[in-house]
């Protein structure tokens, strides 16, 4: 388990590398310069520009770039100098952390809730309709539900309001769109594999013994089945924490993917490099941590590693 856990945050790190490297390149061929707006001229972009540095050649840059953010220093936004990038990152990250934790409790909650009543009613319309309603959920894009949700429950029936974090309530409607699609799919996941399990030799022999159907769902076979929805859940989570772009700027939320859609319509290197720093370090750690326990649940995975490694 060592050996696993120490070959992934290897993996990690250097996935991160190439990410941070891919994109420093990437911003770098973006037409256009930072301090090029307002009719600033050529002589005080270039002025400007030497200031920051960006008048060096390229590869100066990127180990500089590099050496930087191996101590920490993820720069200052080139749209606002007197501030730090992880001063940015800090204010927004709690608001999108806020409502992707929301989101995917919601989806959780919801998606094991529902995949469970599938798998265990016996009437038939009732599966049919979760099923159909998992396919309907699935099949809606987060922006369409979140467009379609303010058109109907703040234009129309004005019962919810249509942007900001002020209250509980304005979780609402953000937190609905982005929870859709993942709780269906866990709804999915569960409802598949915990009815395979129920039909299996040890889930019978567990009814012979007497135990209750409950007991026998949630103590036994609810464990065996939850390995797939983990799998699911880890990319989901890391998707859900760093944010949507585009349901933070369907309802003006301050939060990690406005600054971000801000930072490339700005053409503000510094912000852009630290915003993709942080969301990447967010998805390959949740993403570690679900490796890490489903292989902890599963001995399978273990057993698979140690047969690679002979």
């Amino acid at each position: 388990m060592l050996r696993y856990t120490w070959k992934r945050i290897l993996t990690g790190i250097f996935s991160l590398f190439v990410l941070v490297t891919v994109t420093f390149f990437l911003v770098r061929i973006i037409p256009g310069s930072p301090f090029q707006r307002g009719g600033v001229s050529e002589q005080v972009v270039e002025t400007i520009e030497q200031e920051y540095g960006l008048n060096e050649p390229i590869m100066t840059q990127y180990f500089s770039y590099l050496g930087n953010v191996v101590q920490g220093d993820l720069g200052i936004s080139y749209q606002d100098p007197a501030t730090q990038v992880s001063d940015i990152i800090a204010r927004a990250w709690p608001v999108t952390a806020s409502i992707g934790i929301t989101a995917l409790a919601v989806s959780v909650l919801l998606g094991t809730g529902l995949g469970i009543l599938r798998a265990v009613s016996k009437r038939r319309w009732l599966r049919e309709v979760i099923s159909a309603g998992g396919m309907l959920a699935a099949g809606i894009p987060s922006f369409a539900a979140a467009i379609l949700l303010l058109l109907v429950f703040s234009v129309k029936l004005k019962w919810l309001p249509a942007s900001g974090l002020l209250s509980p309530v304005h979780y609402i409607l953000p937190v609905t769109a982005l929870a859709l699609y993942p709780a269906a799919m866990i709804a999915r996941l569960v409802g598949n594999t915990l009815d395979g399990e129920l039909q299996k030799d040890y889930v019978l022999f567990a009814r012979a013994k007497g135990l209750g159907k409950g007991q026998i769902i949630f103590t036994h076979a609810l464990k065996n089945a939850y390995l797939p929805v983990l799998n699911y859940i880890g990319p989901a989570s890391a998707s859900l924490l760093t944010g949507s772009f585009v349901i933070e700027s369907i309802f003006t939320i301050p939060g990690l993917g406005r600054e971000f859609v801000s930072s490339i319509t700005n053409r503000d290197y510094t912000l852009i490099l630290g915003l993709t720093i942080f969301m990447g370090t967010v998805v390959i750690v949740v993403n570690l941590f679900t490796d890490l326990l489903c292989a902890w649940l599963d001995p399978q995975t273990r057993r698979a590693y140690r047969e690679d490694r002979a």
